[in-house]
């Protein structure tokens, strides 16, 4: 892409032929939640971005989350200043992990996920 408007990355379905835009989100690893608690990987979502999916990303595992727009903004613990927080714990046997770890959102991981990605229903929902 030649400008950054919050989109990363453009995925073209041949089939319905229709592209959906996608905004990749990093973290290189798990850090301290709240800057003293569990382990956490989080990403922060810009209300007015105009990707149609996110794929937040684990480097040091090699994980990748895939979330629709709305998944994304329902699925993530706090909104403030215009932009949504996700956070996953990864660290099991926390109170912080068994509310928000990463069974949690094992929906989301790449390889659940791609299916409503390449779905007619997600490509005709396109805004």
């Amino acid at each position: 892409m030649t400008t950054d408007k919050g989109i990363d990355l453009v995925a073209y379905h041949h089939k319905y032929k229709m592209a959906r835009t996608i905004q990749v989100k990093t973290n290189l690893g798990p850090k301290p939640g709240g800057g003293k608690g569990s382990p956490a990987l989080d990403w922060w979502v810009d209300d007015e971005c105009p990707a149609d999916w996110y794929a937040c990303v684990d480097l040091s595992e090699r994980r990748i989350w895939l979330f629709e727009r709305t998944q994304f903004s329902e699925s993530a613990q706090q909104h403030s200043g215009n932009r949504h927080h996700l956070y996953i714990y990864t660290q099991p046997g926390t109170k912080a992990f068994a509310n928000n770890g990463l069974p949690k959102f094992s929906q989301f991981l790449f390889a659940n996920n791609v299916n409503i990605f390449t779905s007619a229903k997600s490509v005709h929902n396109a805004k």
